[in-house]
């Protein structure tokens, strides 16, 4: 495991080689930092496996507090990263014009479980993952599946996916289309005066979001993700990186359903949604 300081920048790129050539550390992040974005919970992980502090929920010192808990004398926090919108003032003929864009901060804030210490800590559930719900979240709809190729797995055009009916492992084939339409794949095919991705990056950039999904939802698969992904020898650029743990995280939490134990009712709920990769 990669020493991580608190204050030093993590690169995605770094991340997305945890997530691929160490199996299992996807699925043990989203099992104690699930309500954060899927880089995070490999960020937190790190950082904590390095300081040797036991992997377990986090949160911030005020967070802590309010469930009756109190960080420990002594303890370091661990750091995030972070969205903070920022406005830019550009000199125009006709005066100022004033934009906004979005940066990302690593901020030190979080405490692990382990580093606190009061009341019982009753950790939430993790919610399971529901197919039709992320599909209508996400504007995605299914197609009949037409091609006459069988060895055609499955293919997405515009916000559409059609999956073979017999498919090998349907949820990875799933999650590899709807990785092309949200990391606008598609929508480089449709535009005739845009610049497009290589295709051997396009193909390990959805193969990347469909292993992070896959494993961190601990579904079968993800052994052949990454066997697929190295096939294709592509270098993968940050930027790259960014756009697969946005669009993985974005898939995850659109399909997040909790199990409401009093009622027996499945209810959507609102998640931290504090980094966007």
């Amino acid at each position: 495991m990669a020493t991580v300081q608190p204050t030093e920048e993590i690169h995605f790129r770094q991340l997305l080689d945890e997530a691929v050539n160490k199996p299992g550390s996807l699925m043990k992040a989203y099992s104690a930092f699930w309500n954060y974005s899927t880089g995070n919970q490999l960020l937190a992980m790190m950082q904590l496996a390095a300081r040797d502090i036991p992997i377990g929920p986090i949160a911030s010192f005020m967070a802590w507090k309010d469930k009756g808990r109190f960080v420990k004398k002594g303890s370091k926090a661990i750091s995030l990263c972070m969205p903070v919108t920022c406005k830019k003032t550009t000199e125009t003929l006709d005066g100022e014009e004033t934009s906004h864009f979005t940066r990302f901060i690593y901020k030190n804030n979080w405490f692990a479980l382990a580093q606190t210490e009061g009341d019982e800590y009753e950790p939430d559930p993790i919610p399971g993952w529901d197919r039709a719900k992320a599909l209508e979240a996400l504007n995605v709809t299914d197609a009949p599946f037409e091609t006459l190729n069988g060895n055609v797995q499955g293919y997405a055009r515009d916000r559409q996916i059609a999956i073979n009916p017999m498919a090998q492992m349907p949820a990875k084939t799933t999650f590899h289309e709807l990785a092309h339409i949200m990391l606008g794949h598609c929508a480089e095919s449709s535009a005739m005066d845009t610049e497009s991705t290589p295709k051997n990056l396009r193909e390990v950039e959805a193969e990347s979001v469909a292993l992070i999904c896959l494993e961190s939802l601990g579904m079968d698969g993800a052994e052949y993700c990454r066997g697929y992904i190295q096939s294709w020898g592509a270098e993968i650029p940050e930027r790259s990186a960014q756009k697969i743990f946005n669009a993985a995280n974005q898939i995850i939490k659109a399909g997040h359903v909790v199990l409401d134990e009093l009622d027996g009712t499945e209810n959507r709920e609102d998640y931290d949604s504090d980094v966007r990769s």
